[in-house]
């Protein structure tokens, strides 16, 4: 039960997360910082880039949430155990860094000399995609003990 639990917590977190500013970032130290959030930096990346944006959408966006809802219905026994591979994939497809790259690639575009700090989202999304990871293996792993033994118990 706290494995299912913490999968419908993420399906909160991960909102949360795209809007949590990952970093604050400007030009050079005398002038503000502007806090860049996945959102942010998806709605940036739509202005300059559009192949690359839809690239990240999927990747940061549909991937970790899809694969957290597919995760749920495997753990409510409403989707059949054999889509776990299928979800392994898309756990390996959701990771974090594929944003990142993009926004520091969209960032470098634009400007020279950029002063960066890290922020709470920063953290906040990448302990939802590890924590979906996690959930996902501890979640194999119940299924597969959870497995009848071949040959017992049918005749």
């Amino acid at each position: 039960m706290i494995l299912r639990l913490a999968n419908l917590a993420l399906l909160i977190l991960y909102p949360v997360a795209w809007f949590a500013p990952l970093m604050r970032a400007g030009l050079l130290p005398i002038f503000g910082l502007s806090e860049i959030s996945v959102m942010t930096g998806l709605q940036s990346l739509w202005r300059t880039d559009v192949v690359l944006a839809l690239i990240v959408t999927v990747f940061a966006v549909f991937a970790p949430y899809l694969k957290t809802i597919g995760l749920a219905l495997v753990q409510w026994h409403l989707l059949d155990r054999c889509a776990l591979p299928v979800l392994h994939v898309m756990g390996k497809l959701a990771m974090a860094d594929i944003f990142l790259i993009a926004l520091y690639i969209t960032l470098a575009k634009g400007i020279s000399y950029v002063r960066i700090e890290v922020a709470w989202g920063l953290y906040l999304f990448t302990f939802c995609i590890l924590a979906s990871l996690v959930l996902s293996l501890l979640t194999e792993r119940r299924l597969k003990r959870l497995e009848p033994a071949p040959g017992l118990g049918q005749d």
